[in-house]
Formats: C-alpha cells, sequence, structure tokens
C-alpha cells in the first residue's frame, strides 16, 4: 500500500482509496480461509449468510434478504445449500407459521468458530510486522470503522469485535 498523509487536504478520499487497497487484499485472504476452514464447500455468499444469520438469530427470509440486498429465490437457494450441508436450520415462526426463521446449527458454529481462527491467524502474523504505535492506531479506527459498518448490518457492538474479527 502506498503512504498517504493523513494532513493531507483530501485526507476521507485518501482513507477510502487505501481501505479499498485493504479490502482488496483481505478478499484474498478471508478466501484463503475459507477454504481451510472446512471441507464443506461454502462460497462468499453463503459465508456472508452465516454471519448474518448469526448476528441476528433468529432472523426471518425476508429479512436476510433486506440485509443481503438480495432477490427472495437468491435467498432461498443460499439457505437451501446451507442446509443441505448442515449448517443452518429453517423453523417455521411461532405467531406465523407462513414464517420461516433461520438459526445456525452446531456445525455452522464450528465452521464459524475455524474460519475467523484460520483469519486471525494470517491477520496476527502480518500484523506482527508493524510497529506497535501503528497496530494500535489501526485497533482503534478499526473499531470506529466497524461500528460504522455494523450498524445498518444489525450487528452487534464494536468492543464484540475483539474476540470476533471475522
Amino acid at each position: 500500500m502506498s503512504h498517504r498523509s493523513i494532513g493531507s487536504p483530501r485526507p476521507a478520499v485518501s482513507a477510502v482509496a487505501e481501505m479499498s487497497e485493504l479490502i482488496e487484499l483481505l478478499e484474498v485472504v478471508w478466501e484463503r480461509g475459507r477454504d481451510t476452514a472446512s471441507a464443506a464447500p461454502v462460497s462468499s455468499a453463503q459465508a456472508r449468510v452465516l454471519f448474518l444469520v448469526e448476528a441476528n438469530e433468529p432472523l426471518n427470509l425476508r429479512e436476510l434478504g433486506r440485509l443481503l440486498e438480495a432477490a427472495p429465490p437468491s435467498v432461498t437457494r443460499l439457505c437451501d445449500r446451507l442446509q443441505a450441508v448442515g449448517y443452518l436450520e429453517r423453523h417455521p415462526g411461532a405467531d406465523d407459521r407462513r414464517e420461516v426463521l433461520l438459526r445456525l446449527t452446531p456445525a455452522g458454529r464450528t465452521y464459524l468458530e475455524r474460519l475467523r481462527d484460520r483469519r486471525q491467524e494470517v491477520l496476527a502474523e502480518a500484523m506482527a510486522a508493524m510497529p506497535e504505535a501503528s497496530r494500535a492506531a489501526l485497533a482503534t479506527g478499526l473499531a470506529d470503522f466497524c461500528a460504522a459498518v455494523a450498524k445498518p448490518l444489525r450487528l452487534s457492538a464494536p468492543n464484540s469485535f475483539t474476540t470476533r474479527t471475522a
């Protein structure tokens, strides 16, 4: 990554460019982590479903579609595949049996735990090469960034990101 001055006339634009570059690198790391976390094939879209269901459990199909910004048939297919590999369960709603509620299975939780562990290993290696002051500044900035990103997805508060980093 190139180093741009935070005090530049357009620091927000600079930070966005740096974040875009970081996200591209993290996508490569994330895919490596996803591929080694389990024998069951889980796509990036399916992993997003697992993360959203975990954070918002129980979650109905309609709300999941809204969070993913995906059409109902696509959401249903994603959930079908996750149910087939044993990571997701569907239950009828208590008040309306037409409503379908989604929950992770123990195998789904184990998959996410292994995925997070693998990703944390890779990130820890990279961060170990950074000066301590840079790691501290990064941690502070990322906590604020996570709060801004998580809010519209109804994910948990940034303080939970200390134990859940995926």
